[in-house]
């Protein structure tokens, strides 16, 4: 995986030297590689402080997103009318473009942390419940029937055969989060924030300082492929059986 990446980061960064030579464009439209790493150097200390940031709201938009999810699948799994009733609102909720209600966000929560946090655990709730919820709802019938022949309760069924059954579910409704995270993040900073790689973005593009533009995308394109190896990690570490298969 490691070697495909670098291989993959060699020939973008080949490709795009190759079109600022051939191109020759102008710098505020296509910076040359070696103009950008002078941004990630010279200004490393703004742009870390700022990637800081959107790290800690990027982390609890995740931890916030995660928990409502699962707590909502394990819902809908114990309690049938409970789906019926939750589950055409949450599609319609889910069917909103996120910049929509991003402006909302940030007029009820303000410009600080937690209309961020907001964002990003919206954008990843609804995966996270939904690959979960169809993960419990897809346990083996053989597995409930097992369960049903030891007299276990609906609860301890739940708990005991069906959420076991459904982690390999929620390891790639994980995987899904740790790639959206991110993103709703920088929306948030987008629409209002004084801080973050977001509003880095805002300010570079408004003094048309492409170069530290792209020194943004690139630190958050890492944050972002970081936190997929590491949920990857934890979703193996999660449902041992699956990798040994």
């Amino acid at each position: 995986m490691i070697v495909r990446i670098t291989a993959a980061l060699l020939a973008v960064l080949l490709c795009w030297q190759m079109a600022v030579w051939l191109l020759q464009p102008p710098r505020f439209i296509l910076p040359a590689p070696g103009s950008v790493l002078s941004a990630l150097i010279e200004q490393r200390n703004y742009l870390f402080a700022n990637a800081a940031i959107t790290v800690l709201e990027i982390l609890l938009g995740l931890f916030f997103g995660v928990i409502a999810g699962i707590l909502t699948a394990l819902l809908v799994a114990a309690l049938p009318g409970f789906g019926q009733i939750v589950w055409p609102v949450l599609l319609v909720l889910q069917a909103l473009p996120v910049f929509a209600i991003a402006p909302l966000l940030v007029l009820w929560f303000g410009f600080g942390l937690a209309s961020k946090v907001v964002m990003a655990s919206l954008i990843i709730f609804f995966p996270v419940a939904s690959a979960f919820a169809d993960a419990l709802r897809r346990t083996s019938q053989e597995l409930l029937d097992a369960a049903a022949l030891t007299q276990a309760t609906p609860l301890a069924t739940l708990l005991l055969v069906r959420v076991p059954s459904a982690l390999p579910g929620l390891g790639s409704g994980l995987r899904v989060a740790a790639v959206f995270a991110p993103i709703g993040a920088v929306i948030g900073e987008w629409v209002g924030a004084s801080r973050g790689l977001g509003f880095v973005m805002l300010q570079a593009n408004a003094r048309m300082q492409t170069n530290t533009l792209f020194a943004a995308l690139i630190i958050l394109a890492a944050l972002t492929i970081i936190l997929r190896f590491l949920v990857d990690a934890f979703a193996a570490r999660l449902t041992p059986w699956v990798q040994a298969s």
